[in-house]
């Protein structure tokens, strides 16, 4: 599989099927069982992946911030996650 293809096809992934994706090629990854070159794969894969959902992330905080600015009384804050 190409650079491109493998781009192209994760780029096709919903945000929710990358993470569930990631998910899978970390627990792959931490199991140490894989051949050097196919670990390199799914880390290649994996970063291909953070990167889309980073995007995706980037664009959704986009639309909420044209959202709210479009509501001039609303105040806008930084997003502050309890999970941290």
């Amino acid at each position: 599989m190409t650079k491109k293809t493998s781009a192209a096809k994760t780029d096709a992934l919903s945000f929710e099927a990358s993470l569930d994706a990631l998910e899978g090629i970390v627990t792959r990854l931490e199991a140490g069982n894989l051949p050097l070159e196919e670990a390199l794969g799914e880390f290649e894969r994996g970063i291909a992946l953070t990167r889309t959902s980073q995007k995706t992330l980037m664009a959704a905080e986009q639309r909420v911030q044209i959202l709210l600015n479009d509501d001039e009384n609303a105040p806008l804050s930084d997003f502050s996650s309890d999970e941290d």
